[in-house]
């Protein structure tokens, strides 16, 4: 038996090791350790390390210039630089600090815009003063101040409205008194017209536009505390503002909820278009628009599942892939996983983003570690 101050001694030690992660086995304190190739994906794909030393790393956002931009749910917000363009990062720069859990970050016109929890930032030109970041400016500072699911994710649309969601302040509870929370709210880059688009969101840590339609899907986290199975996570699309999405009355298309559903008129809520795993904790997703992977893959949806943490087997800490066809889901399949063995976990994927060349970029706040994945025949 490993006693617990050695444990912690190499808990600390090989969580810097780039390449090989390692990880206990607390059921009988075997240390385990994995490379990335028990990472599994389809024939042809590869996974690599495009940047290590990204404590925290979680939402993400690409600069004009190339720069990656990684928000965190702690106090940092990183620059990741590949200078030579060898698809691997050479400098990680901390240009923000202090800052209240900066989780989303979302690039536009220039400028890079950070979400803390109850406001949203700016700063201006930052890519040619990244050793010399501006002060912010304050885009708008009226969002509650709650941090249960206060952390935000952060995006703009195809108009150039940026979204930013208010998630419910509790596990299950009905805010009646706010509009606000368990909502998807949208806004003008300057902060103004500040509105609630859609209602009935438990946290929403990803969304994307669909490159064809232009309609917004977005992943939603279920409830707690209603055992291992229910309900699902949810993917959904919202192809106009005003729709409500069931929290909390309802969970997934079926599932009045035992405190809050009764006498709810489930019939006027909008169904997932695809349930997703049980406290799966799906976060950051993308379509898929590059030219690298093969051409089933285009316009496809990728989802970063961060994993459960209160389910008795535990389950997630994977990428999925949903298909879709005339603008449905038709499929929900794994198409990274291995972060997970057994009830051993190395790695927490948070947010995907395809770069310029194609491929697939995945933070993972678990080992602080940007993958890369790439495909080739």
């Amino acid at each position: 038996m490993i006693n617990s101050k050695l444990k912690n001694s190499l808990i600390y030690l090989i969580s810097f090791l780039p390449i090989s992660i390692a990880f206990f086995c607390n059921s009988n304190d075997q240390i385990l350790s994995t490379d990335l190739g028990e990472i599994k994906l389809p024939p042809g794909f590869k996974i690599n390390i495009y940047a290590d030393n990204v404590d925290n790393a979680r939402s993400m956002t690409l600069g004009d210039n190339g720069t990656l931009f990684v928000g965190t749910r702690e106090s940092e917000v990183y620059a990741v630089i590949d200078e030579n363009k060898d698809f691997k990062a050479d400098k990680v720069l901390t240009i923000a600090d202090g800052l209240n859990s900066p989780n989303g970050v979302a690039f536009r016109n220039g400028s890079l815009y950070v979400a803390e929890i109850s406001r949203v930032l700016r700063y201006d030109n930052i890519e040619a003063n990244l050793n010399n970041p501006p002060a912010p400016v304050v885009v708008n500072d009226k969002f509650p101040d709650d941090t249960h699911h206060g952390w935000k994710y952060i995006a703009f649309d195809p108009d150039g409205r940026l979204y930013i969601p208010v998630g419910a302040p509790c596990n299950i509870c009905l805010r009646d008194d706010d509009e606000r929370y368990a909502s998807l709210m949208s806004m003008n880059a300057d902060g103004t017209d500040l509105e609630v688009f859609a209602k009935g969101i438990r946290n929403t840590v990803g969304f994307d536009w669909n490159p064809e339609t232009k309609e917004l899907w977005f992943t939603d986290n279920g409830r707690d505390m209603l055992g291992d199975d229910l309900p699902p996570d949810e993917l959904n699309r919202a192809p106009g503002k005003g729709l409500h999405f069931g929290y909390p009355f309802f969970h997934g298309d079926d599932i009045r909820d035992p405190e809050y559903g009764e006498g709810a008129d489930l019939n006027i809520y909008v169904n997932p278009v695809q349930k997703l795993g049980p406290h799966v904790a799906a976060l950051g997703m993308k379509f898929y628009t590059g030219n690298m992977f093969p051409d089933e893959y285009k316009n496809q949806i990728f989802i970063a599942e961060h994993g459960s943490w209160n389910r008795s087997t535990k389950i997630g800490y994977r990428v999925m892939l949903v298909k879709l066809k005339d603008n449905d889901a038709v499929s929900y399949e794994p198409f990274a996983e291995g972060w997970l063995q057994g009830d051993a976990v190395s790695g927490r994927p948070v947010d995907v983003l395809t770069m310029p060349d194609g491929s697939l970029l995945v933070s993972d706040d678990y080992a602080g570690l940007i993958y890369r994945i790439t495909y080739s025949k």
